[in-house]
């Protein structure tokens, strides 16, 4: 008799996935077995039993913490989508029928009116488990496009990839109110890495001024990013929503054009759960209020 396909696989250990996705998302063995109400022991072992079974290395560890390979991150999408998969079985055998919404926006829209919006959503609708995750638009259409997420808010240059709605978004320069940078030389500059919105079209903009400019501050975080300018190292473009009491606005009286070559997309796939489909369609009506526009 033949052998039956597949026999002869290692099933994934889905107590290891789990252990793997919080080991990742807390940079920490010992941060995540507080999570998940274990011991950093037990942790190393289910992660080593998952290199194992895989035949890979998963994890690095350096001086910034641990952070997955290249195959464990390939690993991780999976075990994310196996861990979901895992609980909706477990809920649709309830006859509860909880539905889990996966949503990903970017940080600086992680604050009112969005986080009241999700919060009268899940009031309306209390059988839906909202899973909100926010960071830089790359990484959510990255997670997206992998099928970590359901729903996602993003920036991006206008049209650059298909949309259920979308509208614009408005930036501004922003300097320090108490210890102003547009008259240094050469121009100090606070930005995203590299490949994140906005900092490509600040270098842009000051070359064609023809000044000198240096990239005197780097953060991933929103938060770092407008405490950077707001103590005065420099300045920076950021969203509307994003300037704070410690900044002054820049103009074109100072010499800076006006950027307004982006916009705010939602993504859901043609087929979602309707579940999706209305909270796509409650952040919508947000997003049409708060840009006073249409989509």
């Amino acid at each position: 008799m033949a052998p039956i396909p597949g026999t002869n696989r290692s099933l994934l250990d889905l107590d290891a996935l789990r252990a793997l996705v919080a080991v990742v998302d807390c940079g920490s063995f010992t941060t995540a077995a507080a999570r998940l109400h274990s011991t950093q022991s037990t942790m190393s072992q289910k992660i080593r039993r998952l290199e194992e079974s895989t035949g890979h290395r998963l994890l690095e560890r350096d001086r910034r913490g641990v952070r997955p390979t290249d195959t464990g991150e390939a690993l991780l999408a999976y075990a994310r989508r196996l861990l979901a998969l895992n609980d909706e079985a477990f809920d649709a055998l309830s006859g509860e029928g909880t539905v889990v919404v996966r949503l990903g926006v970017p940080e600086d829209f992680v604050a009112r009116p969005t986080t009241r919006e999700l919060a009268a959503f899940s009031r309306r609708h209390p059988r839906v488990k909202l899973e909100v995750s926010s960071g830089l638009s790359r990484d959510l259409a990255d997670r997206y496009d992998r099928g970590e997420l359901d729903l996602a808010l993003v920036k991006q240059r206008r049209g650059s990839r298909d949309a259920v709605a979308r509208w614009p978004e408005k930036l501004k320069w922003i300097d320090s109110l108490s210890h102003p940078s547009i008259r240094t030389d050469p121009l100090p500059l606070v930005a995203f890495p590299p490949r994140g919105l906005y900092r490509d079209d600040m270098i842009e903009a000051v070359e064609r001024l023809g000044r000198r400019w240096r990239i005197s501050f780097t953060s991933t975080s929103l938060a770092g990013i407008q405490a950077a300018v707001a103590d005065g190292l420099g300045i920076s473009l950021l969203p509307a929503r994003a300037t704070g009491a410690g900044h002054v606005l820049l103009t074109r009286r100072h010499g800076l054009p006006s950027i307004d070559d982006m916009e705010i997309a939602l993504l859901h796939r043609p087929n979602v759960d309707p579940a999706v489909r209305t909270l796509a369609e409650a952040l919508a009506a947000m997003l049409a209020r708060e840009t006073g526009s249409v989509r």
